[in-house]
């Protein structure tokens, strides 16, 4: 299982069904699969279904819960999307540090993203119940988005910030054993013998300092690997110039 399928998203009072489809459709979109409903005034609903263009397993498993406090009750970190301040104020979040915080949760728990009702959004009650608040960037002459905008926004977020993890964990490479660094070692010894860079009555000096270079670099398996190339490379072109300089 992914971080992607410990997040839920809660709506709360949704009035329209045909948002709860649209949010079902940009979850989908992004690949959120965990839509609770909380207290919606008409669900299942077949505009629901038609604005979901293809997302009805979403709309299908969803969850329907009488109260907020009911549909977060599992989780370990709860935000609530909203412009509006709450009494004791707290710094709201940008989509892409909300994104960070909720991913980090859901690696180890469940993480939670709570929209309120289209024409109110959510109450103060509600955002008590959350322990940070997001807010979109928008017009402030009219910041106020639709529902499913603004899922698509957060949505977006987190599975840009996910997809970004999960590529550099494919295609970063194992960091190099001790032994594939000695291994290096040695061949790099050997080359600048060859080259006559050592200083003859103190080679280990050269050596010492190039050896804390690598060290501090942490190379991986492909860099090593690298390495090691040029240096073969470079034990062959010394070899070649042996043999054109013998008489």
């Amino acid at each position: 299982m992914t971080a992607l399928s410990h997040i839920r998203i809660v709506l709360v009072g949704t009035t329209h069904p045909g948002n709860i489809g649209a949010v079902a459709r940009a979850m989908h979109n992004m690949a959120l699969t965990r839509l609770y409903l909380v207290r919606p005034k008409f669900f299942p609903h077949e505009e629901a279904t038609a604005r979901a263009a293809g997302a009805d397993r979403v709309l299908t498993d969803a969850v329907l819960c009488d109260s907020l406090p009911a549909a977060i009750a599992d989780c370990t970190l709860v935000i609530g999307a909203s412009v509006r301040a709450r009494s004791i104020e707290l710094p709201p979040l940008d989509p892409r540090a909300c994104a960070r915080q909720v991913l980090e949760h859901a690696a180890t728990g469940e993480a939670a993203l709570v929209f309120g009702p289209e024409h109110s959004g959510l109450s103060n009650a509600d955002l008590d119940l959350c322990q940070q608040r997001v807010a979109i960037p928008s017009n402030p002459e009219f910041a106020s988005l639709n529902l499913a905008a603004a899922v698509q926004v957060l949505a977006y977020e987190l599975y840009r910030r996910a997809g970004t993890h999960q590529m550099a964990a494919e295609t970063l490479s194992p960091p190099a054993t001790r032994d594939e660094v000695e291994r290096l070692f040695v061949h790099l010894e050997q080359t600048l013998k060859a080259l006559n860079f050592l200083l003859p009555n103190n080679p280990q000096r050269s050596m010492r300092r190039l050896r804390a270079l690598v060290n501090r670099a942490a190379p991986d398996q492909n860099e090593i690997q690298i390495l090691r190339g040029i240096l073969s490379a470079t034990g062959r072109a010394i070899a070649a110039a042996d043999v054109k300089s013998d008489p």
